[in-house]
């Protein structure tokens, strides 16, 4: 199941209906762990974010694997990828209204990589982009937390398209 917000309490509610103690979450966006304390503690937790505000906030929840990193960047799909190869609930909260063709890319790459049973996407463009569409009356449909149009299993080659989202991501 895909679920899409802006709320964030709203964001949080729709993810405490879904995780369970002893699944495997993988929290893109992290920031200073607000919604990654909202998790049971006997979950698998892998919590990424790239700000330098999010390192000591982060350290202080000891049953927290984090990983400071941009989740644009193959790299960092790689060293998640080393610790669990699929998870339960996918978690994507990067910055909450901007850049919804970022974050519909970084959903696509790692849910396609880590096949999650849930994804709960925080962003108001992609959530305003959904409530507006009218559909063609075309039925493409996924009942997972990705798109099972897209099976592959494993992590994704590494893709041009990581050097063209921002030159800063450049080695």
């Amino acid at each position: 199941m895909i679920k899409l917000s802006y709320d964030v309490k709203k964001y949080r509610e729709q993810i405490s209906n879904l995780v369970m103690p002893g699944d495997t979450v993988i929290e893109l966006g992290c920031h200073v762990g607000g919604t990654t304390k909202t998790f049971p503690k006997e979950c698998n937790i892998i919590a990424v974010d790239n700000s330098p505000e999010s390192i000591d906030q982060m350290k202080e929840l000891d049953y927290v694997k984090f990983i400071q990193g941009d989740v644009r960047r193959h790299d960092v799909i790689a060293e998640v990828f080393k610790i669990v190869q699929s998870c339960d609930l996918l978690a994507i909260d990067l910055g909450g209204g901007y850049h919804p063709d970022t974050v519909f890319k970084v959903f696509y790459i790692w849910s396609s990589t880590f096949k999650p049973r849930h994804t709960v996407i925080r962003n108001r463009g992609i959530l305003e982009f959904f409530n507006s569409a009218h559909g063609s009356g075309e039925e493409y449909k996924s009942d997972e937390g990705y798109l099972e149009t897209y099976h592959d299993s494993g992590i994704p080659p590494l893709i041009k398209e990581f050097d063209l989202w921002t030159p800063s991501l450049k080695k």
